[in-house]
């Protein structure tokens, strides 16, 4: 049976310790040498940077997430154990962590980190498809010529300089298809490296909980209980054509799912199918002037990401959550796309307008969906509003200055509101 030894990445027969350097990190599995599709995840990523960059928050709880009216982004290890997790309203995670450390996200230092773990992915292979800044799938296959060692030692590899070169770690999850190799990579953390062989797929899923499958939230989980489908033995009694009766094409994807099948491939090109930016407010607001200011540093921020990516969208959105957590949402689409940060700002504002002042809001979001080439934006102008086209050379002339002394060198009256 293959085995490699996680600390020193020597290949031996098994054994209790690394027969090298003694360590007993070691894994050991009949295909570990065979199988070539990962996922890669961060373990507790923004937390993980925020305690690599600041010594004095080892050892202690740290919760990434806005005020106590926001919600928890990522808790560290230590906050995880007191039961707190992502997206929980911050004034429980604070009951629950009372000590806990809060941080504000700090973005600009997780997208470096993140750009530094996909270089070293790349140099494994170009057969990556990202997920979000923290995690990924990697397909190795083929690799093991170019590397002169199997995709499991070349993973640990990685995981290894992530720890010694960023400080940060990582789980690994090695299997035949992505469906399993995301479920691996969440049975060991934090760093760790699981593996599930094609022999022993169905005997480790038949009794496991459905909720295992990504994208199986709580609705989901609710239709399922609804019809007695708890575990993958419950869908292996089902009939594919009875799982697509009952749930759409999400019962054929069930049916397959339980049978530890999935044909996706990797992408390393899987397309942004939106962006979007949201803010939760300290104390609910009725204010109007208030609420057209955050419009517009929202817009602002969904168009800079947009020039990042070289995108335009068809279809603007706005998201607003009252104080009793009801929520809003109007979209609009557009003649023609757009990634300007005036014609999106102007877009939701007059979506807000059509709703009319129904606060105190809690919560408000902005979105850019339907997205194409930016090439293709932006070209006609508004025959509605003439001074539109004036506006966007003055954005873009904005954008050139900014890129050449910085985001703060210009700015907007009513981003100060």
């Amino acid at each position: 049976m293959p085995a490699f030894c996680r600390d020193c990445l020597t290949e031996f027969e098994p054994a209790r310790r690394c027969p090298a350097c003694a360590s007993p990190r070691t894994l050991s599995h009949p295909e570990l040498f065979d199988l070539s599709i990962a996922h890669m995840d961060c373990d507790a990523f923004y937390a993980s940077v925020e305690k690599r960059d600041n010594p004095e928050l080892d050892g202690k709880p740290v919760i990434i997430g806005g005020g106590r009216r926001g919600v928890v982004s990522t808790a560290c290890y230590i906050a995880r154990i007191r039961g707190v997790h992502s997206a929980m309203p911050m004034f429980q995670a604070l009951k629950l962590c009372p000590e806990a450390v809060i941080i504000k996200p700090r973005m600009e230092a997780y997208v470096e980190a993140s750009r530094a773990i996909r270089a070293m992915m790349e140099e494994l292979t170009p057969a990556i498809e990202p997920l979000s800044l923290d995690e990924a799938f990697l397909d190795m296959t083929g690799t093991a010529q170019l590397h002169g060692a199997p995709p499991a030692v070349m993973l640990g590899r990685l995981v290894r300089r992530m720890k010694t070169e960023l400080g940060l770690t990582g789980s690994i999850g090695l299997s035949h298809n992505k469906f399993l190799a995301k479920v691996a990579s969440d049975l060991d953390k934090p760093n760790g490296f699981s593996v599930i062989g094609t022999h022993e797929t169905a005997d480790f899923l038949r009794d496991r909980p459905v909720k295992l499958i990504w994208g199986v939230g709580a609705v989901t989980q609710a239709a399922l209980d609804k019809a007695g489908i708890r575990t993958f033995s419950d869908l292996l009694r089902w009939e594919q054509a009875d799982l697509v009766a009952r749930f759409g094409g999400m019962g054929g994807r069930l049916w397959h799912l339980a049978r530890g099948q999935d044909r996706r491939r990797i992408s390393a090109h899987a397309p942004v199918k939106s962006i979007s930016k949201e803010t939760t407010f300290g104390d609910d607001t009725s204010n109007l002037e208030v609420l057209d200011g955050h419009i517009w540093r929202l817009a602002e921020q969904v168009s800079d990401r947009a020039k990042a990516k070289g995108m335009a969208g068809r279809v603007v959105t706005l998201k607003l959550k009252r104080s009793n957590h009801s929520l809003l949402s109007r979209r609009v689409a557009l003649r023609d796309p757009t990634q300007l940060a005036d014609r999106i700002y102007r877009t939701a504002r007059d979506l807000f307008d059509q709703v009319g002042n129904q606060g105190p809001y809690r919560l408000i979001g902005c979105g850019l969906s339907n997205l194409i080439d930016a090439k293709e934006s932006d070209l006609s102008g508004d025959l509605l509003d003439p001074s539109a086209v004036q506006r966007g050379k003055a954005e873009r002339a904005t954008d050139t200055i900014r890129d050449k002394y910085g985001s703060r060198a210009i700015i907007k009256g009513r981003s100060l509101r």
